[in-house]
């Protein structure tokens, strides 16, 4: 890194300018330490869409169960195939007869524009449940091409191609 400096005399250099960082680096970045805990932990915290599709679509008992936390008129819309359905208001009611303390849940509602799913996972918390919240909830199942249930029988659409590739099964992240 240089250390030069100017010796111009300061008539002679440009306007004094405030300097200020980008946007990306007004607030330095974490440590590595400090960034890989966070990330640890919202790992703890989250599953992604496709994560919960690969799990439901293996052979054998996934290890966890899958609840949506929306309304009834949603849930006919439409649902993750295998789900349990259990509004949000009815978890301090009806959890503890529809799920398994010893089993984690993975909860959802309508997509990255909702926070229904992190009320039923705080919810469910709060009773004793292992849970994580599935990012980018319903919406995100659907635009990336999984199969989904509805009032009138099971239904898929293509994937999204700005959420899903088109020729390979996976990302690969």
């Amino acid at each position: 890194m240089s250390t030069a400096t100017n010796t111009r005399p300061a008539s002679a250099t440009a306007p004094a300018t405030t300097s200020v960082p980008n946007p990306v680096l007004r607030v330095a970045p974490a440590t590595p330490a400090a960034a890989a805990a966070y990330f640890g932990a919202s790992l703890a915290f989250h599953a992604d869409v496709s994560d919960v599709a690969a799990a439901l679509a293996a052979d054998g008992d996934p290890g966890f169960v899958v609840v949506d936390s929306r309304s009834t008129e949603s849930w006919d819309q439409g649902h993750i195939p295998g789900a349990i359905h259990l509004p949000t208001a009815l978890i301090a009611e009806q959890a503890e007869q529809l799920l398994d303390k010893s089993v984690p849940v993975v909860t959802y509602c309508w997509g990255p524009g909702c926070n229904g799913a992190t009320r039923a996972a705080l919810a469910l918390a709060r009773l004793g449940f292992q849970v994580k919240e599935m990012l980018g909830g319903f919406e995100y199942w659907v635009r990336e091409g999984f199969a989904f249930d509805t009032w009138q029988g099971g239904e898929r659409r293509a994937p999204d191609p700005l959420t899903a590739p088109l020729d390979a099964d996976n990302c690969g992240c």
